[in-house]
């Protein structure tokens, strides 16, 4: 792009940033050893531990709506849990699941479980008493609407 600039001058040559990565790396090795079981430095994203689900999340605005829209399949909605403090919204759940089959000649009982929970910065202006969750099929909707402020202080520019 022409005519751009540096917000933020690097002090270190930008080769030098694989480096950087590796000391991090290290740093991390040595002050907590599980370290490696839990985030690869070659992959850059961090591993999710044994039993923590996380689950992807759809944030958009549809109208005057906040849509908030998360995959949770096999949860019940006795596990799901929804909070809102300081203008952050929490969703937080925990699956469970057992399996029991008994036949003639064997038996197996499996137990699994898992938990979550994401916690994402809502925009100012949000009427929090105002919002309605709903799940069906294993999808997660959560509608916030704007409050009636927010909604009178948009406005449209027009272009001269």
């Amino acid at each position: 792009m022409k005519g751009t600039r540096e917000l933020v001058k690097s002090e270190r040559p930008s080769w030098l940033s694989p480096i950087d990565d590796m000391e991090r790396w290290f740093e991390e090795v040595w002050s907590t050893p599980l370290a490696l079981l839990r985030s690869p430095f070659w992959t850059g994203k961090r591993i999710a531990d044994r039993g923590e689900i996380t689950p992807s999340v759809d944030m958009y605005a549809e109208g005057n709506d906040l849509v908030v829209k998360t995959d949770l399949p096999g949860l019940r909605k006795e596990d799901i849990r929804i909070d809102f403090a300081d203008n952050m919204l929490t969703i937080a759940g925990e699956k469970k699941h057992e399996e029991k089959v008994e036949r003639d000649n064997y038996y197996r009982f499996e137990r699994s479980s898992g938990r979550f929970y994401r916690t994402f910065d809502l925009p100012q202006g949000m009427d929090m008493e105002k919002a309605k969750a709903h799940y069906e099929n294993g999808v997660l909707e959560i509608r916030i609407p704007k409050s009636a402020e927010a909604v009178k202080k948009n406005m449209t520019i027009s272009v001269e």
